[in-house]
């Protein structure tokens, strides 16, 4: 039941970051003007993006462990749910994020803190897919 915790703790990190950057750190960044807020966006991003990657990664790892050892397909898919987010994040947010790179911040414009707002809007689904691993985990675990 050990990988089963860790997977659990993983994913519920995994979605305690996320739900923070959505409810306070966007927020916070959306009332800087617009060279700042992308000059943020950037670093944030810079340092959110392995501590994020990582932890789904190892939730996954640990979901499965779980479900090899005890059978429950339920870690499994939790695990799954998880690490959906590398997809999403690809396909969905990565064109946001190379856009939003390549604009210099000393040109920053309406067009960055748009890309900026899109972006926000794009998480929020890492926030969702973060908290139904969670909760799938939470549930596996509890049966």
């Amino acid at each position: 039941m050990i990988p089963a915790l860790l997977a659990l703790t993983a994913a519920a990190l995994f979605t305690g970051a996320a739900v923070y950057i959505n409810l306070a750190e966007q927020p916070a960044r959306l009332l800087l003007p617009d060279s700042a807020l992308l000059v943020q966006w950037r670093r944030a991003y810079a340092r959110g993006l392995p501590m994020q990657a990582g932890l789904a990664v190892l939730g996954f790892v640990l979901a499965a462990a779980a479900w090899w050892f005890t059978g429950r397909a339920g870690f499994l898919v939790g695990g799954l749910v998880l690490v959906a987010n590398w997809p999403y994040t690809l396909l969905a947010i990565m064109p946001v994020n190379k856009r939003l790179e390549a604009i210099e911040p000393t040109r920053a414009a309406p067009e960055a803190r748009a890309l900026v707002v899109r972006w926000g809007r794009l998480h929020a689904g890492r926030s969702g897919l973060g908290a139904l691993a969670t909760l799938i985990l939470l549930v596996s675990l509890a049966t």
